[in-house]
């Protein structure tokens, strides 16, 4: 049970964290300039952590990558502006990432059901809706 919990608590802790980290920013410095500082602190964890828990040669295992962590670093990129862009223009700690997620949840059920094929059920489709209602509830003024 821990190992299905634990990781969901990690990235709901760091979440937190982290939207609190892109609020804080301040105003003055160019967003890029911070993530540089941020990526070289997370690739020195990374790098520690690597070793920390499996050890090995990490030259050899940068020969197993493919297209996805190049991928992944661009797509990180645009999540970590966009949260900072997001904040700069105004938006609140506490709706802009609920927003993002409701969005995101009705985009992945989508995404689940045509390139993994996941189920579509009512359910989910009657939830895709609840978001949309949920987010009219959140940004009415």
């Amino acid at each position: 049970m821990f190992s299905y919990v634990w990781p969901i608590g990690l990235v709901v802790l760091s979440n937190v964290l982290y939207q609190i980290c892109a609020k804080s920013l301040p105003k003055g410095i160019n967003p890029f300039a911070s993530l540089t500082v941020t990526y070289l602190v997370g690739a020195i964890i990374c790098g520690v952590l690597f070793y920390a828990t499996r050890g090995g040669s990490l030259i050899k295992e940068y020969g197993k990558l493919n297209w996805v962590p190049f991928t992944l670093g661009i797509v990180i990129v645009g999540l970590e502006a966009g949260f900072i862009y997001a904040y700069k223009a105004g938006w609140q700690v506490s709706t802009a990432s609920i927003v993002q997620c409701s969005f995101l949840a009705v985009a992945l059920i989508f995404v689940g059901f045509l390139l993994y094929n996941e189920v579509l059920t009512w359910n989910k489709l009657v939830g895709v809706l609840i978001c949309l209602v949920g987010l009219v509830f959140i940004n009415y003024k």
